[in-house]
């Protein structure tokens, strides 16, 4: 009998340190998914840095942007496009087919853009949009960020070689 509790008390730890290791990897990579899995579905990502577009889309957010041709595009629509280096979400006011441009808005501004979107510069249509999400592609972009997951995820992987270690010494002590 005594024998008998020995060996399970001493599986606890090595248990335990392959749970926490199971857990550390899994968090990792369900961090990462909304990250990869939509690229892989041939959608563009991007935060939102500015208030333009808010309450729909606060800043923070982060949004997923599919290719559209603009004669797809309705009024109504949230698109993406390039403006000056940046990437601009607003609002269509307008699809103006013969002159190859869209009128556009954002939701909390007072009046149009200045500047109309040329067809050339559209990115796509916003697909979906995600609050506070900005912050961890913000995190998985940045080079400590991913210096971090990758720790992380090593710190996971430690956990199940220990958790290995243990098991084997325990079975030839």
């Amino acid at each position: 009998m005594h024998r008998r509790s020995e060996a399970k008390g001493g599986n606890v730890i090595p248990a335990l340190c392959s749970i926490i290791g199971i857990l550390i990897l899994c968090s990792v990579i369900a961090s990462c998914l909304p990250v990869t899995v939509p690229r892989l579905m041939g959608y563009e990502i991007y935060n939102v840095v500015s208030g333009s577009m808010e309450p729909e889309i606060p800043v923070g957010s982060v949004i997923y942007v599919k290719a559209a041709a603009p004669e797809e595009v309705r009024e109504g629509d949230v698109i993406a496009f390039w403006s000056n280096g940046s990437v601009v979400a607003h609002r269509v006011v307008k699809n103006k087919m013969v002159e190859g441009s869209f009128v556009t808005k954002g939701d909390a501004n007072a009046r149009e853009d200045m500047n109309e979107a040329d067809y050339e510069a559209l990115i796509g249509r916003v697909a979906a949009h995600y609050p506070v999400l900005g912050e961890l592609t913000l995190l998985y972009t940045s080079p400590v960020g991913k210096a971090y997951v990758i720790g992380f995820a090593a710190c996971g992987a430690m956990f199940n070689l220990l958790a290995g270690r243990l098991r084997e010494r325990k079975r030839r002590g």
